[in-house]
């Protein structure tokens, strides 16, 4: 299922909602509806740095870089197979630029509306 960030500050950021409920855990917010305040974007922010920063100095405790990793192919490198890992910091990105905005312009992000 696919989740559709809204705000009018940026554009929509869609993610899968797998992808996204790492995210939403974070913030002790709900996949299926929800609203990130202008209010809160600051702390949202915040938090999700944090995370991703922590991603980064631990990565093989990072579940997104284990959890998607696509399987080897026959002709494919072991490098390869392990450079096509997305990580929780890249998947996060577009939703933290989203929360930059959205507290810059003091605008809402809702989801699931």
């Amino acid at each position: 299922m696919l989740i559709s960030f809204k705000s009018k500050s940026s554009p929509e950021v869609l993610m899968y909602q797998e992808h996204a409920q790492r995210i939403l855990d974070l913030l002790h917010k709900s996949p299926t509806r929800g609203v990130i305040t202008a209010a809160e974007a600051g702390q949202a922010l915040s938090i999700l740095e944090n995370e991703v920063a922590a991603s980064r100095l631990h990565p093989e405790n990072d579940v997104e870089h284990d959890a998607h990793t696509p399987e080897k192919e026959e002709d494919e490198s072991n490098e390869h197979a392990k450079a096509q890992r997305v990580g929780f910091g890249a998947r996060a990105y577009p939703l933290l630029e989203m929360l930059r905005s959205a507290k810059a312009d003091g605008n809402d992000i809702i989801w699931g509306v």
